[in-house]
């Protein structure tokens, strides 16, 4: 095969636990993110904007919505006979064969992969962040100061500082420590799990590694012993939109950062597109006592309804009377009339009846999983349908078909849940 300077491996197979009901069926890069997108999408757009046309998707959780989805990488350019995309599942040999068990394993694990296109660089990504940004400046970064690491830094507020892992710095940018989510912290430099690595220093390091720890991890193993034994590691500033959309709350917050008077995240601007795989859709309808307001309304959708500062998905129905307000509203759902939705995330497929109120009450954590849903945000699962005339409080969980009985006094009080095995019955056809 054809050299390649870089290519880019892309860890896509964390399950995102704290997504919560989110990721329940689906790997969290596959997740839906403003309307049309998933949120793979940005570091592969990402890929093609910066001119690295060979990437590696390593997926393990839940994979199938993540394979179909980005197939052979058509709407990302990548569909080639030389490079391209390659998802890469853990797999078996007559010798071993295991999960992933951490993210510098995975790598290894696919060492035979990346030696075929024998690069002199590999840039490692994760597969759940939202950003735009250009590898090819890291890259010229990398070389300008003789690096065989570069880490992505963000530079983050003091008081946040110690949520993060942390990278102390000389004037240089040359990195002299690692600080893990220190509750007195130096700097402010954030790693933002995006690193370029002089290939053969980074399969040495996996391979030496490997033999040590098998759950061999970049964070806590691999980038602390070539920092130890002195290679030049240093941290490239990044200034532009970054969020890690790994909470409801962080995910919730990211897509309202969408529908500002001006967006600090652009999805419209010519210069570094985000590209998906859509389905041509016709054209969004508004009745005539439709009022939509500061919202993102995707192709296919018919409003009939009033929404506000919200994301609407394909092909969502908001009926007359209807009232959308805060809310993410994914793919193929349907509100009926006189529905009142507020502060809500609702996963694909979902089915509102009529007269339907969500988002009401106390703002008390949920009972099952308070350290999930704390924030305000109620969370409808994929396929999950309500009966009309019900009402829903705060931090509510609901998945699956659910009948009059399942809410006494046709009410859910704020933090409860109800967790039905989810059915295709909530399907609009």
């Amino acid at each position: 095969m054809r050299k390649k300077e870089m290519m880019a491996m892309l860890l896509a197979g964390g399950q995102g636990s704290r997504l919560g009901v989110l990721t329940s069926h689906k790997a969290k890069p596959a997740v839906a993110f403003g309307g049309k997108y998933r949120i793979i999408d940005f570091p592969l757009s990402n890929c093609i904007n910066s001119g690295v046309d060979t990437v590696g998707v390593l997926t393990q959780y839940m994979p199938l919505l993540l394979n179909r989805h980005i197939g052979i990488g058509t709407p990302w350019d990548l569909d080639r006979r030389t490079g391209g995309v390659t998802m890469l599942a853990p797999y078996t040999t007559s010798e071993q064969g295991e999960w992933y068990e951490g993210t510098a394993d995975a790598i290894f694990q696919n060492v035979d992969y990346i030696d075929e296109y024998a690069p002199e660089y590999v840039l490692i990504l994760s597969g759940d962040h939202i950003y735009k940004m250009d590898y090819s400046q890291m890259l010229d970064f990398h070389k300008q100061n003789n690096c065989d690491v570069s880490i992505a830094a963000l530079t983050v507020p003091w008081d946040e500082a110690s949520r993060f892992g942390l990278m102390n710095v000389h004037e240089d940018n040359r990195i002299y420590e690692f600080e893990e989510k220190p509750p007195y912290p130096k700097s402010n430099y954030a790693n933002m799990g995006i690193y370029i690595f002089n290939w053969d220093v980074l399969k040495d390091a996996l391979e030496r590694d490997n033999k040590v720890h098998k759950d061999s991890d970049f964070g806590k193993h691999v980038l602390p012993m070539l920092l130890e034994e002195g290679k030049r590691m240093y941290a490239y500033q990044f200034t532009g939109y970054w969020r890690d959309v790994g909470t409801i709350e962080s995910y919730w917050a990211a897509n309202m950062d969408l529908v500002q008077t001006v967006p600090d995240f652009n999805l419209y601007e010519d210069f570094q597109k985000i590209y998906t795989d859509a389905d041509h859709q016709p054209p969004m309808y508004t009745g005539k006592y439709a009022e939509v307001r500061a919202s993102l309304v995707s192709e296919g959708c018919e409003v009939l309804g009033k929404v506000y500062n919200s994301v609407l998905g394909t092909n969502v129905v908001v009926e007359q009377g209807a009232v959308v307000r805060d809310s993410i509203i994914m793919a193929d759902c349907f509100i009926g009339r006189n529905s009142r939705i507020e502060r809500c995330i609702m996963d694909t497929h979902c089915t509102i009846g009529d007269g339907v109120t969500i988002g009401v009450g106390e703002d008390v954590p949920n009972e099952k999983k308070p350290h999930i849903y704390n924030t305000g945000i109620t969370v409808l699962g994929e396929n999950t349908a309500l009966p009309d005339n019900v009402t829903i409080g705060k931090n509510c969980v609901i998945t699956g078909e659910t009948l009059p009985g399942d809410y006494p006094g046709n009410r859910l009080e704020s933090g409860q849940s109800i967790l039905k095995e989810n059915s295709t019955s909530g399907v609009r056809q």
